[in-house]
């Protein structure tokens, strides 16, 4: 397993980008659970911030591409609205305890 961050820095509501052995990663704190996905848009292929973990919508509610505006589920990855409808961002395994918030090699 590879270690994200601790998880007291993933607040509720709130994304994260992380780069780990050339991985360009992004992770989503909802509803108590975190979400990782690989941060690649399966439209174009490029990462989906034009911030610094800058991921969700005005909302809050959906991981966004700022290139194209593409919508995608925070729970599953799923894109809801843009070009890439029907297709999906890359889930990565993922797991939390006390001591961090891990994604699986």
């Amino acid at each position: 397993m590879i270690r994200l961050c601790a998880p007291h820095e993933l607040a509720e509501g709130q994304s994260r980008g992380f780069v780990i052995d050339q991985l360009n990663l992004l992770a989503v704190r909802r509803a108590g659970q975190v979400h990782a996905y690989l941060n690649r848009c399966p439209h174009r292929g490029i990462a989906l911030e034009w911030q610094k973990d800058d991921f969700l919508d005005d909302s809050g509610s959906l991981i966004r591409c700022a290139t194209h505006g593409a919508l995608f589920l925070i729970e599953n990855g799923e894109c809801v609205a843009g070009p890439c409808e029907g297709q999906a961002l890359l889930m990565l395994e993922c797991r939390e305890d006390a001591n961090g918030i891990w994604i699986a090699q």
